[in-house]
């Protein structure tokens, strides 16, 4: 009785959990050492802060914020139309100069006819747009100086949860004065904008009616 009281209360507090979405994993940025502070100057020139330059980001963990301005729409149509025709006539032959015949009717005259045509036609349209901004944060700097970025913003609203991620290759030069750069000056971009929740369960199709529209169903 008491291993079965156990057992029924383990699985009621199983039941009355509720799966969290996993954290995502921390990127390890390598810092830039602090510069240690000398006596006697106002300015020196290993200062992290520049008298003369603006604070855009250019070192290992430093922020930016890129704007996002995502907007792609593809079209395409195509149409097959074919068509074939054979026609096939042998007359009756003859056997000992009489033709074979049968009470008057020729018994091995063949005439063959066949038609075949095929019309076919689809065509596709897609739309999407994503505005928005992300801050990301400087992962690393490749030899020719380009940036590798990194950010991810979660969102809980309500019932439902929002994370956008967003990684990619961003020249210094493309920095603005305000330290944004927009998405279309970001190399290798690649921005996944995702729904979790019963808001994003709502939108999604059940197994069974993804079954019935799957290449398995063959109807």
């Amino acid at each position: 009785m008491k291993r079965l009281l156990i057992l029924m209360s383990l699985i009621l507090a199983g039941c009355a959990t509720t799966a969290d979405p996993p954290p995502s994993k921390p990127i390890s940025v390598p810092y830039p050492e602090p510069v240690q502070a000398r006596n006697g100057s106002l300015f020196h020139t290993q200062s992290p802060v520049s008298l003369f330059a603006d604070q855009r980001a250019r070192q290992l963990g430093d922020v930016l914020t890129i704007r996002l301005e995502e907007r792609t729409q593809a079209r395409t149509s195509s149409s097959t139309e074919t068509s074939k025709g054979t026609e096939i006539s042998l007359p009756n032959p003859t056997l000992f100069g009489a033709p074979v015949t049968r009470g008057g009717n020729p018994l091995l005259t063949t005439d063959v006819a066949s038609d075949n045509a095929f019309n076919g036609s689809g065509a596709s349209e897609q739309t999407n747009q994503l505005d928005g901004f992300i801050t990301a944060q400087v992962v690393d700097i490749t030899p020719n100086g380009l940036l590798r970025v990194h950010g991810e913003k979660r969102l809980r609203i309500n019932r439902g949860d929002e994370t956008i991620v967003l990684t990619g290759l961003v020249r210094p030069q493309d920095i603005g004065p305000d330290n944004t750069v927009p998405s279309l000056r970001v190399a290798d971009a690649d921005i996944s904008y995702r729904g979790r929740g019963q808001l994003g369960q709502a939108n999604q199709q059940g197994w069974l009616g993804r079954f019935f529209n799957s290449p398995l169903w063959p109807f």
